[in-house]
This record gives C-alpha cells, sequence and structure tokens, in this order.
C-alpha cells in the first residue's frame, strides 16, 4: 500500500492499493477451522466517489461537521471520517466491519494526524450511536446493503440526527428520500485502477412522509 493524496482531496492522504500491493490475497480463505469468516474484498484500499464527495463536500462547508459528534457509517478507508475530524468535528466515530479495513483505518488516522474511534463490527443491528450527524459514503452499492442500511438510518433520523448520504448515483440508491445539497466531478477510483470525473453528489435522507 502507498501512502498518497487522495484524487480530488489533496487535503488527506490515505494507504490506497497499486498494481502491485497483492491484494487479490485477501480473497483467499483462511487457514482457520469452522466458522471462519468469508473473506471480505478490500473496500477499504480504494477512494470511491460516493466518500470522495461527502469528504469533499465537508471540507469545503466544515460549519456542517463543527463541533459535533460525528458516525462516518461502512467508513472504508475511513477518508470521511477523516475529513469529519480535519473540519473540525468533536468526535468522529468510524464504523467497519471488516478487519484490514479497521487496521487501514487506524494507519490512515494517524497518517493524517486526527483522532477516530473505531466501532468493529456492525453498528446498524443497534441502536444509534451518541452522535449529531451520521455521514454514509458509498453505503447503497448492492441491493442487500442498501435494505440492511434502511432501518438503521430510519432509526438515526427517529433519534433526532442528521443523515448525509454520499453516492454517484447508483442503482439501490433510494431517491424518494433524498434531497439533493451539493454535486462534485470527483473520480470513482474504486477497483479499475483509476477512473475519469463523473458527477457524484450528497445528499440528506429524509423521513419517509406520514
Amino acid at each position: 500500500m502507498r501512502l498518497a493524496p487522495v484524487p480530488a482531496l489533496p487535503e488527506v492522504r490515505l494507504y490506497m492499493a497499486h498494481p502491485g500491493s497483492g491484494l487479490r490475497r485477501l480473497l483467499e480463505p483462511d487457514d482457520g477451522g469452522e466458522g471462519e469468516t468469508e473473506p471480505q474484498p478490500p473496500y477499504w484500499a480504494y477512494a470511491w466517489a460516493g466518500g470522495a464527495v461527502l469528504a469533499r463536500y465537508v471540507l469545503d462547508r466544515p460549519s456542517i461537521v463543527a463541533g459535533k459528534r460525528v458516525l462516518d457509517l461502512g467508513a472504508g478507508s475511513g477518508l470521511v471520517g477523516i475529513a469529519a475530524a480535519r473540519a473540525g468535528a468533536r468526535a468522529v466515530i468510524a464504523a467497519e466491519v471488516d478487519r484490514n479495513g479497521i487496521v487501514a483505518l487506524g494507519l490512515n488516522a494517524q497518517a493524517n494526524g486526527v483522532a477516530i474511534q473505531i466501532f468493529e463490527g456492525d453498528v446498524t443491528g443497534g441502536p444509534p450511536p451518541e452522535v449529531e450527524l451520521v455521514l454514509a459514503g458509498d453505503v447503497f452499492y448492492a441491493q442487500d446493503v442498501g435494505q440492511r442500511m434502511m432501518p438503521f438510518l430510519d432509526r438515526c433520523l427517529a433519534a433526532g440526527i442528521d443523515v448525509l448520504v454520499g453516492d454517484p448515483g447508483r442503482a439501490w440508491l433510494p431517491r424518494s428520500r433524498l434531497c439533493l445539497l451539493g454535486e462534485y466531478q470527483v473520480p470513482d477510483v474504486g477497483g479499475n485502477g483509476g477512473g475519469e470525473p463523473k458527477p457524484s453528489a450528497v445528499f440528506a435522507l429524509v423521513a419517509e412522509p406520514g
């Protein structure tokens, strides 16, 4: 992994994948006994567009997070949480389920000189943590993931917690529940070794009518 500035976010540096990273090895099953979890794709090794646009939005508008307790949901590399911390958040919790992603989160936070509290495991199964804002970048990349996220995000809204979503317009985005706040051109570098800048947006999640 190489520590490098994030495209469209030169203020933040991450340990990111490159052709010689050998990350494919992480997809090989462990030699452990029964009950071992399936290897997870190394999503944390890339700066995805939804996280990038959300981080850019927060850095450009620090008043959104200043003095607040913030949850970076599905944190991956920690890009969004790092941006929130740099923009003046009082505290940042980064929730991540991948054990390798948890390690990467710690390294990336250290590399950027910010303090982030890491929640190891699936935060969506319980009540919202004590935060005032949830930042959810790239959490609607698959139908099953989005369906798992929405009840938790609805519980956040019911608890008076604001929710911002960053996404490049993927198929499972709950568009009827979103209010557009801003749009940027950011590359969706993903696992494709880079990408041309494309429109990605930040939305406020709103409660269902009635």
